[in-house]
């Protein structure tokens, strides 16, 4: 857990340097205040085996009544120079990327049980077929924070 008093959840799973993309990763929390604005974000370590300066993702937030809102994601992982976005000193660099919060406040319309589910969605330029096992990505997580309501 992180010691940022904001942080309400924060949990990631390794796919230890290659993600298949058959593996759906589930982060499973109870809803916090229902009366509050939150930002939820999705955190990635990647190392310099990721060949990629973008990533895709299909993110499904699955509310307690069955109800599913799923996105497919573009993040940029790399500047145009090949420089790493992200944030480490050492070969792996982790990334907060913005999921919920960040064009509209979010709220937890319901209480109860929320999953995050996340898959990759990468294709290689010109391929119809998905890149089966993306490598350089280390680990994948989820994370929940109060927003900041003097913006």
């Amino acid at each position: 857990m992180s010691c940022d008093s904001n942080t309400i959840y924060t949990e990631f799973a390794s796919v230890d340097g290659s993600w298949n993309k058959q593996d759906t990763l589930a982060f499973d929390f109870a809803a916090p205040d229902t009366t509050e604005v939150y930002n939820m974000y999705v955190n990635l370590r990647n190392n310099e085996e990721y060949a990629y300066s973008n990533l895709y993702l299909i993110v499904a937030l699955n509310y307690p009544d069955g109800k599913v809102d799923s996105d497919t994601l573009l993040y940029e992982m790399a500047k145009p120079n090949g420089e790493w976005l992200g944030k480490g000193f050492s070969s792996i660099k982790e990334s907060k990327l913005w999921y919920k919060g960040y064009d509209e406040p979010f709220t937890f319309s319901q209480s109860g049980d929320y999953t995050v589910e996340v898959t990759h969605a990468m294709r290689n330029n010109g391929s119809i077929n998905g890149v089966i096992d993306l490598k350089g990505i280390t680990d994948v997580g989820v994370s929940v924070e109060k927003a900041n309501q003097t913006n």
